[in-house]
């Protein structure tokens, strides 16, 4: 149904003629769009076909990346055993990711096909898309850097994402800054330090120069997309909630360190 398109044309042709026509039917037409996924929600199904979709890519791309350096340490396992215990996965789910994540080590497993699958069914929900590349970023990080093995993967995870080569490494610096205010104590208070403030505004992917505005324009559109209710809405698993709530958490912290330092 075109409601919106109809309605929009004349409302556009009182208001101001053929042009207002043309102006109105484009507005309406972003009304349908909106008015479609409101009265065509995701169904149970297709839901549970993202979720699947999501924690396969996720275990198994982990996988990969901690055999990408040539071996699995006993550091990057017990970061995939950390991550499994946060997520309170249960004995079935903790199984399943276990068995996707060797799956991921061995020599045969294709990036390429695993994230043309990922996208087939998760590719209109940029929000998916971002936190997937958020967490695996998280997680190769997790021992403090970034070796050329693991940069490889997620350099090809990006590309298939649809992250160009400079949003890729703005990405990486940003996840890398706000690992910084995760449990730091910085909440409403000045940074101690000016690193500090600097990994703030990295955290947010904005710059001293910017106005207040602007940054809180920034802060807000990193909380939507992070936001627990919004990824849970788009198919992501409820076993990752938490992980979205830290993120937020942090994104939250740095922004108050820069509001009190402006203050």
């Amino acid at each position: 149904m075109n409601t919106g398109k109809i309605v929009g044309g004349l409302i556009g042709v009182l208001a101001g003629g053929p042009f207002g026509a043309i102006l109105g039917v484009f507005v309406g037409h972003q009304f349908d769009k909106g008015l479609g996924g409101f009265l065509n929600p995701m169904s149970a199904e297709q839901q549970e076909s993202i979720r699947t979709a999501y924690f396969e890519t996720l275990f198994s791309l982990l996988g990969h990346l901690a055999k990408s350096d040539g071996r699995i340490s006993k550091v990057e396992i017990a970061q995939a055993e950390a991550l499994m215990g946060s997520m309170g996965l249960d004995s079935s789910n903790r199984h399943a990711a276990i068995d996707l994540f060797q799956l991921g080590s061995k020599a045969e497993f294709s990036v390429d096909q695993t994230m043309e699958k990922f996208i087939l069914v998760c590719g209109r929900h940029n929000n998916l898309k971002r936190s997937l590349l958020n967490y695996l970023i998280s997680l190769a990080m997790a021992d403090g850097e970034l070796h050329p093995g693991e940069q490889a993967v997620l350099q090809a995870v990006a590309k298939h994402l649809g992250f160009s080569a400079s949003l890729f490494k703005k990405v990486i610096d940003m996840v890398k800054a706000q690992s910084q205010f995760r449990d730091s104590g910085y909440q409403s208070q000045r940074p101690d330090t000016k690193t500090q403030l600097d990994s703030a505004y990295t955290a947010l992917g904005v710059k001293p120069s910017n106005s207040d505005a602007q940054i809180k324009k920034a802060y807000r559109k990193l909380i939507s997309e992070n936001h627990p209710d919004k990824l849970i809405g788009q198919g992501m698993p409820e076993d990752m909630v938490k992980l979205a709530t830290e993120r937020t958490q942090e994104i939250q912290t740095a922004y108050e360190c820069i509001v009190a330092q402006r203050k």
